[in-house]
């Protein structure tokens, strides 16, 4: 810029102050703007595993190993007084019966059974596994958009250890909706968007990462991930469902894949788990599929049938239950009612049967699977009505709660003689398992919130519990 020429009969400084000052101030406006405008610079973070890798937030979902997050301690410890044990998804046979309880309460005071302790979570319905004095529930922040998997003392609530990835998440009925799987070392998470990650069951510190989009091509369900991991034998087995992998099977230790069950009817992943059972003598893994039902050896990885005979066109939700000898419920929403099938084995050929198909206003679960009690022959569930329903194993329904006990979308559990039942509001019931009549014993809203829908688990007398953005400790016992 050129400065504007001087006029007769004034002073050098009087020059100064009519052009040169204003230069001066211009040019420290301008430094000032450049020194607002450069990136700004923090402290170097405490280094952590994954921490020298691009930041997976900058990634597409499809590109992130969620094994290169980050861990960080927290306050609580394992406790030391309650060390019993809910390994995942249903509990230790996957069947959403806990062992006897000791001491279990049959009556409740007017102020409810205590609640030992109360978390926020973010939104979803993510349930719990316990073990090793803990509980880990797989969470989503919205605010660092990141799956976390937290490890919660069983004493007071207080996160003993947290690991997170970086992973886009927008809602929709919430984020996480998954229970982790857990043994003597290993906890095992599948994140809304299909990442799975192993890490010690004691430390938290990663062991593998995997992505099931990227490496089998699966697709994301229209409501995220609903499948929970399994834990088998030192294995992780796991529904990819994309086009070459039906399912796979990992070693837990070190992640690598061990067997690999082909797809070639490419079903896609549905919201649905996997459910070990024995059939024709062999033990097989039944995977309700976007488009039919598969069984696979759980040695091998073989595929030994496939039905098409049961599918639901929207969303397949409740994972098959083994009624015993051979024979199978399935059952969904979206008028989809259920269905039992037999499936059997003659030289070598394995064949499936429509035992039963019952219409919605029959039975059908529209998101909890059901559980067969085998000691009283009876079949448990909460059907499109929201009543809490019992069948017998051919079908037949035995009793209704009736209208003035609905339980919406809630979860149920069985342990010894009695079944634990949530509505969407909370409100927990206590009934006696029967199959000759419905038979509540207590009622109290342990939450206050609604959709009430995670997943229950059960170890030492003391129920987790959640709905959309909290979960509670409840102490059952007398």
């Amino acid at each position: 810029m050129t400065p504007p020429p001087a006029q007769p009969g004034r002073s050098g400084a009087t020059r100064w102050v009519s052009w040169g000052l204003p230069l001066l101030l211009m040019a420290i406006s301008i430094a000032a703007l450049a020194w607002w405008l450069q990136p700004a610079t923090t402290a170097q973070p405490v280094r952590v595993p994954g921490m020298d890798r691009p930041a997976a937030s900058a990634q597409p979902a499809e590109q992130i190993n969620p094994a290169h997050g980050a861990w960080s301690q927290g306050p609580g410890q394992p406790s030391t007084m309650f060390r019993g044990n809910w390994p995942g998804f249903r509990g230790q046979a996957r069947d959403g019966i806990a062992p006897p309880q000791p001491n279990l309460a049959t009556s409740w005071p007017p102020a409810g059974p205590p609640v030992r302790w109360r978390v926020e979570l973010g939104e979803g319905y993510a349930g719990a596994a316990i073990d090793h004095g803990c509980a880990y529930v797989l969470d989503y922040d919205r605010a660092a958009q990141a799956d976390v998997l937290r490890c919660l003392s069983m004493d007071d609530g207080r996160d003993v250890w947290r690991f997170s990835y970086p992973v886009q998440v927008k809602r929709n009925h919430g984020m996480s909706r998954t229970t982790p799987a857990v043994d003597s070392h290993h906890v095992v998470t599948l994140g809304p968007k299909c990442h799975v990650l192993c890490v010690d069951a004691h430390t938290g510190q990663p062991k593998w990462g995997m992505n099931l989009v990227s490496q089998f091509g699966a697709t994301v369900p229209p409501w995220y991930a609903g499948q929970c991991p399994l834990i088998d034998e030192g294995r992780v087995i796991l529904a990819p469902a994309g086009p070459e992998a039906l399912m796979i099977a990992v070693d837990a230790d070190t992640g690598d894949i061990l067997w690999t069950t082909p797809n070639p009817r490419k079903w896609p992943m549905s919201h649905a788990s996997i459910t070990p059972m024995t059939l024709a003598g062999t033990r097989t893994l039944v995977y309700p599929a976007h488009g039919g039902v598969a069984g696979v050896d759980s040695r091998t990885g073989k595929l030994l049938w496939t039905t098409d005979s049961w599918k639901i066109s929207i969303a397949t939700v409740p994972s098959a239950v083994d009624l015993g000898a051979g024979r199978i419920l399935l059952s969904g929403g979206y008028d989809a009612g259920a269905m039992i099938v037999e499936v059997t084995q003659q030289d070598d050929q394995w064949q499936v049967r429509e035992v039963v198909k019952l219409s919605a206003d029959v039975f059908g679960a529209p998101q909890q699977t059901p559980i067969f009690d085998p000691r009283r022959r009876a079949i448990f569930g909460i059907p499109q009505d929201g009543q809490l329903a019992c069948l017998d194993p051919l079908g037949h329904v035995l009793w209704r709660s009736g209208d003035s006990s609905r339980f919406g979308l809630g979860p149920l559990l069985l342990t010894g003689g009695l079944l634990l039942a949530l509505n969407d509001d909370g409100l927990l019931t206590l009934a006696a398992v029967s199959p000759d009549r419905y038979q509540p014993l207590a009622q109290f809203r342990i939450l206050p919130g609604h959709e009430s829908w995670g997943p229950l688990a059960l170890a030492d007398g003391l129920l987790l519990a959640r709905d959309l953005t909290a979960m509670v400790c409840v102490d059952l016992r007398q």
